[in-house]
């Protein structure tokens, strides 16, 4: 039971502090539970492209090897499944009705999905994995759904750029994803230095993007009148594509 309550916390840390960061018209606790649950549902297709994916061997070499298994078994399988997720959940839905909401919305179903995998490595590694993950790990899976949220608001609502911002919605995440993965699965010293920094530089990263998208919220009192005419605009031109598509 302490295991389970330490392979969890981390998961409910982060998710509050995404739902409080969204200060300005918070999302339905209803709808993020169900993301959440959708993280936790896409477990299962996960695992079984990702077997399928590992069937195929790639080179030799071990750099190869994790860089195949970096980027394409786990960072293209993960980030592909939350992707639709996300989408099928959110992409119709009238809550999704500012940019933040991309972010939230992608972070709660990253986080549902690192819970379960967050479970299956504490139980099995202990107390120490535990802790290690929680600063690691678990954030990581929030910051490659901030990537993602992000260019998924941006698909949203700037319909000009929606086909280049959803790609780069699947596709920054996976280089991310994939590098993460790939420092850590080469099992090199050199790489290993890399590996803070780079860390550091995710958290600067998806802070920097959640800050954009807060102080821009259409409703920001701060920037509400010009927010408001924005808005109508957008939304005209997001009706007509939707009736395109």
């Amino acid at each position: 039971m302490n295991l389970l309550l330490l392979s969890l916390a981390p998961v409910f840390i982060i998710a509050g502090y995404v739902y409080f960061r969204d200060k300005y018209e918070r999302e339905p606790v209803s709808l993020l539970l169900k993301s959440l649950f959708m993280g936790v549902i896409i477990t299962l297709p996960v695992i079984l492209m990702e077997s399928v994916l590992s069937l195929f061997a790639f080179g030799e070499s071990s750099i190869l090897s994790a860089f195949y298994h970096g980027f394409v078994v786990a960072g293209f399988s993960e980030e592909l499944w939350k992707l639709i997720a996300v989408y099928l959940l959110v992409w119709r839905n009238e809550e999704f009705n500012e940019r933040f909401d991309g972010i939230v919305y992608a972070v709660f179903v990253s986080l549902g999905f690192a819970g379960v995998e967050n479970v299956l490595y504490v139980l099995d590694g202990g107390a120490g994995v535990a802790l290690s993950r929680a600063i690691t790990a678990v954030p990581a899976h929030a910051l490659f759904g901030v990537m993602m949220g992000y260019y998924l608001a941006m698909a949203k609502f700037n319909p000009g750029t929606r086909r280049e911002n959803l790609w780069k919605a699947l596709f920054v995440p996976v280089l991310f994803h994939g590098f993460y993965d790939f420092i850590l699965m080469t099992g090199f010293a050199w790489l290993a230095a890399v590996f803070v920094p780079f860390v550091i530089y995710l958290w600067i990263a998806g802070f920097n993007r959640m800050k954009v998208l807060s102080d821009n919220s259409r409703f920001n009192p701060e920037n509400a009148a010009v927010a408001d005419e924005v808005w109508k605009f957008n939304e005209e031109i997001i009706v007509e594509d939707d009736k395109d598509e």
